[in-house]
């Protein structure tokens, strides 16, 4: 699969609908889908409780759906997941409202699969912008997770505006105006270290549309909880396409974490 394949391979899945749905909040978009393993005799799954972000540059026009697949793909494995929705630029996110879901998402998403996992503790798994927010979350003092596992994250902020990745995606992540410095300091995970959690980052070297320079700098930044794994010749949908070398990866560091 050539990296121009990337995207309809991925897009081109069929949805997979989720066991249920719980609501963390009254906006539409504050759920998340819950995936559960089918373990013999009620025992709980031996696998970790796995939070999956899905990416879209912060934007409505992408919703979850697209990693569906990949949600059902872990679950078959033995995984308990959560795929969370989140309010996003354009239906009510933004600045704090985006950010605050994600933190209230987890929350949901570990009370609800309470007792599906012989391991309780959250990994918490993002793509694309869904890397950026599961970093972010990395570095909350509080933080209920465990380990991240960010694919083809946006991890350096600052950089990515300064490209002007997606056509201004972080000024509208952000919001224009007085305070623009301090939304993007604060909201940028290369600013802050992860909480004393283990990251792993998965960035094709391929990536045409968030370059893995963002992700070398924010490793360079945190080298001693952070490590990255460079995936030659890949892009930025494979790794979360069911079926792909990539994605194969992936599934292994959740599953497998000692063994891949």
């Amino acid at each position: 699969m050539t990296v121009a394949d990337e995207e309809p391979a991925l897009l081109g899945l069929a949805p997979v609908a989720p066991d249920r749905t719980v609501a963390y909040g009254p906006h539409p978009d504050q759920l998340v889908d819950l995936y559960v393993p089918r373990a013999g005799g009620g025992a709980p799954a031996p696998g970790p409780l796995v939070v999956l972000l899905h990416g879209g540059f912060w934007r409505a026009a992408y919703d979850r759906r697209h990693l569906s697949p990949l949600a059902a793909e872990l679950a078959g494995q033995g995984v308990p997941v959560a795929l969370a929705e989140y309010r996003r630029v354009g239906a009510g996110g933004g600045v704090p409202q985006t950010f605050e879901d994600v933190t209230a998402g987890i929350e949901a998403a570990c009370a609800a699969l309470a007792g599906a996992s012989a391991d309780p503790s959250p990994v918490l798994v993002g793509h694309s912008a869904g890397g950026h927010l599961a970093l972010l979350a990395a570095a909350r003092p509080d933080t209920p997770v465990t380990r991240v596992l960010a694919v083809s994250p946006v991890a350096d902020l600052a950089r990515a505006h300064a490209l002007g990745l997606s056509d201004g995606a972080v000024g509208e992540l952000l919001g224009a105006g007085p305070g623009f410095p301090e939304r993007l300091a604060a909201a940028d995970p290369a600013r802050h270290p992860p909480a004393g959690i283990p990251v792993t980052i998965l960035h094709g070297t391929d990536d045409p549309d968030v370059p893995l320079d963002l992700s070398r700098r924010y490793a360079a930044q945190s080298p001693a909880t952070t490590v990255l794994r460079e995936l030659p010749g890949v892009g930025h949908y494979a790794p979360v396409t069911p079926g792909s070398p990539s994605c194969d990866v992936l599934v292994g560091l959740v599953c497998r974490p000692s063994s891949t």
